[in-house]
């Protein structure tokens, strides 16, 4: 085989950032995070975890006794609420562990389930923001679940009662579950899970109606934990932590189910067959975001100081701390199979594209980052308000924040920070491209002789316009910890306007020919193509991240082909029909995998079934021609064509649409002196005239005349088809 494949890796974000706009998990480094729950709405995606930064370094146990709060716009760029709900302040939980959030779309409030300590009940909380106020709606400041008493029910012997999760489907109904461990009477053990309960959720989210009680039985490996429910194109998924420390699914088309056991979705979090938890547990949130869909997760690459990664010490100030009870939260993208299963979860450490350039014209939170060095963060919470939470520099040492893909549009003018420091001197630089790049200006805080005493201090800033992909706030100063960071912005001209995607060579004339490599060219507002890595694999005809190759790397005259694909890959073409009624399309495409696929969606809608590519040759160099169906024809007018790879390892070289595609011929076969009239085409299948060719009319030097261009053309008549290259 030619070729070499190459993982599922985080796309460089392609909305007019720079090749290496990653946002590198962890998505913080500065303390240690568990037990992820994931939510989004309209606006933000969101993470709740639990912590583990009150665990001394020799830990042989878990102390956990707050949530924090995370969202983002653009999967990149996260803002740090800090903490959220804090058990240690609030009466009636002892710790709180794993908890699962979700958006209500009766009230648009988000609520969070999260369980009391080790086992005692189950718990809820709503707020208008995820940073709060947290406050409980239950009637009478009930808990849901409770072991001993004072909830709404109990825990149904079930052997672990915690590890709550959420979910509101489409219609509004809510449903929460819970369970874990193994009892007698509720057993976990290979193909006989008995360990959730599920149970519909009031409107009024008072409380839940106990006769809706059901058990989630479902086959598959020992189940251990963590049951989480959510929803794609109608089929219903229940996911949870197996024994053997992975995470399980099972589909279903009722959220109460019952479920069918699926399969593994996530291994035990491993980069390039290193372990990066320890083999220690995990536990996931999953949620959809702007069309997306996105897993949020935990691991060990902190504590075990994973590709580098800063270690940071304990609560105790102890380094290298016991991994497993020091864990840390990521996030990846993932996709789904043509026929609704789960693919298999790459893990990553570029963590998920960044979907939209950052707006500097804000109030920022001060820990509103993609990736941190040299600082630590504090919040202060009691209950009814939200935390203020700081970012505090080790202002000695290499210390700063790094935003990516900042859109400043014409230009920024000034920087403003809000920020406490007890000595003289210290500072902020902003840099571009690194920490040590272009400096763009330099804010010298005031001394306001207590961290807990603040001012705003702005600073002029230079050469900061378009889009810039990595900005640098660096903190300096003789001491750590004398400055306390609360908020920043930037004033300024505003943002670039949104570009939407564009025709690579103009819309492609349909009844015509659709060549792979043409896609559409990316705009800021939106994506014409999905490839699971920054760079082209083939390395040529375009430079943009789409794997192109050479359909003869000898002859290219033969034109190109996309390949190195993944399943979850997607191309876009803007495509222009011509007439009403396009039915038929032909698929020209090499394997040598047994079988692989594709299939075609119009202006977002599924408008083929799943073409099935069988083995064309061994080395990805055979091609042939696979026919299909559009489920809906084609209509006049201007439209969007999608490709999607439903599997791995498919090159396709085009797709002829209510057209033949034409055969790929050497140049030596083409007769430079062929007689007859002919049809010319360009390699988008439009038709350009037809030229009439005899034994003094040579064909390539017709063709250029006709087309006044130089390039690859295709002769066509009913018997004949030639590829005419007029540059030689």
């Amino acid at each position: 085989m030619k070729q070499i494949f190459k993982g599922f890796l985080a796309l460089t974000a392609s909305l007019g950032l720079g090749s290496m706009a990653f946002a590198y998990n962890p998505i913080s480094t500065y303390h240690y995070l568990a037990d992820p729950g994931a939510a989004a709405d309209d606006e933000y995606f969101y993470i709740i975890t639990d912590s583990d930064d009150p665990a001394p370094s020799n830990a042989t146990g878990y102390e956990i006794k707050v949530l924090y709060g995370f969202r983002s716009k653009d999967m990149q760029n996260w803002t740090d609420f800090g903490i959220i709900y804090d058990a240690r302040k609030v009466d009636g939980i002892s710790d709180i562990w794993a908890s699962g959030i979700a958006v209500n779309p009766n009230d648009g409030r988000l609520y969070i389930v999260f369980p009391d300590g080790g086992g005692g009940g189950i718990g809820l909380i709503g707020a208008d923001s995820i940073a709060g106020p947290w406050t409980n709606p239950v009637s009478g400041n009930k808990k849901l679940i409770n072991n001993w008493g004072g909830g709404i029910a109990n825990c149904d012997d079930i052997g672990w009662c915690f590890d709550p999760a959420i979910y509101f489907d489409d219609d509004g109904q809510g449903y929460f579950t819970f369970g874990g461990g193994s009892s007698d009477s509720r057993p976990a053990s290979d193909g006989n899970n008995n360990i959730f309960n599920i149970y519909k959720l009031n409107k009024d989210m008072k409380g839940f109606d106990v006769s809706s009680k059901t058990a989630l039985k479902i086959g598959g490996p020992k189940a251990m934990e963590a049951s989480y429910i959510h929803k794609y194109k109608g089929n219903y998924y229940l996911s949870y932590s197996t024994a053997d420390l992975r995470i399980a699914y099972g589909m279903a088309t009722n959220p109460m189910g019952p479920y069918e056991y699926k399969g593994i979705f996530m291994g035990n979090p491993n980069i390039g067959g290193q372990n990066i938890n320890a083999n220690n547990n995990n536990h996931h949130g999953i949620a959809e975001f702007k069309g997306r869909w996105y897993v949020a997760y935990h691991d060990r690459r902190i504590a075990n100081g994973y590709d580098g990664i800063e270690k940071i010490p304990a609560e105790d100030g102890q380094a290298n701390p016991n991994p497993a009870y020091h864990r840390s939260v990521s996030i990846d993208e993932f996709t789904y199979a043509a026929d609704g299963s789960m693919n298999s979860l790459t893990f990553t450490k570029e963590g998920p594209e960044q979907i939209e350039n950052f707006d500097p014209y804000d109030w920022y939170p001060a820990l509103t980052s993609s990736k941190q060095k040299g600082i630590r963060s504090r919040s202060n919470w009691s209950p009814g308000k939200v935390a203020e939470h700081l970012l505090l520099p080790l202002s000695t040492k290499e210390s700063w924040i790094r935003v990516s893909g900042v859109d400043f549009g014409t230009a920024a003018t000034g920087f403003t920070v809000e920020a406490a420091s007890t000595a003289d001197g210290n500072k902020i630089e902003i840099h571009t491209k690194s920490a040590t790049g272009d400096l763009a200006g330099t804010c010298t805080l005031k001394n306001t002789g207590s961290k807990s005493s603040f001012a705003e201090n702005k600073c002029e800033v230079s050469n900061l316009s378009g889009i810039v992909d990595y900005l640098f706030l660096v903190f300096k100063g003789s001491q750590d910890s004398t400055m306390a960071i609360k908020a920043w912005g930037f004033e300024g001209s505003g943002s670039t306007p949104p570009t939407p995607q564009t025709p690579y060579k103009g819309a492609i004339k349909i009844p015509g020919i659709v060549e792979m490599e043409n896609y559409d060219i990316n705009g800021t507002r939106d994506k014409a193509y999905s490839d699971a890595d920054a760079e082209n694999q083939g390395g040529v005809y375009r430079e943009d991240g789409v794997d192109i190759v050479a359909i003869d790397e000898n002859d290219p005259s033969k034109g190109y082909a996309v390949g190195y694909t993944n399943a979850g890959e997607w191309l876009e073409y803007t495509i222009d029909v011509t007439e009403d009624g396009v039915s038929e399309f032909t698929v020209v495409a090499a394997t040598g995998s047994e079988t692989t696929g594709l299939q075609l969606q119009v202006d977002g809608k599924d408008v083929s079934n799943v073409i099935e590519v069988t083995q064309t040759g061994e080395d990805w160099s055979v091609y042939k021609n696979f026919t299909g169906k559009f489920t809906t024809p084609l209509t006049k007018g201007e439209h969007i064509l999608r490709v999607n790879i439903t599997s791995d390892f498919v090159n396709i070289d085009k797709i002829a649409i209510g057209v033949e595609p034409t055969s790929v011929l050497p140049m030596g076969t083409l007769q430079r002196h062929v007689t007859g009239v002919y049809s010319v085409f360009d390699m988008n299948g439009a038709f350009l005239g037809k030229v009439d060719l005899n034994a003094s009319t040579e064909a390539v030097s017709a063709v250029r005349n006709l087309t006044g261009k130089r390039g690859l053309f295709v002769l066509k008549n009913k018997t004949n088809r030639y590829m005419v290259n007029t540059e030689k």
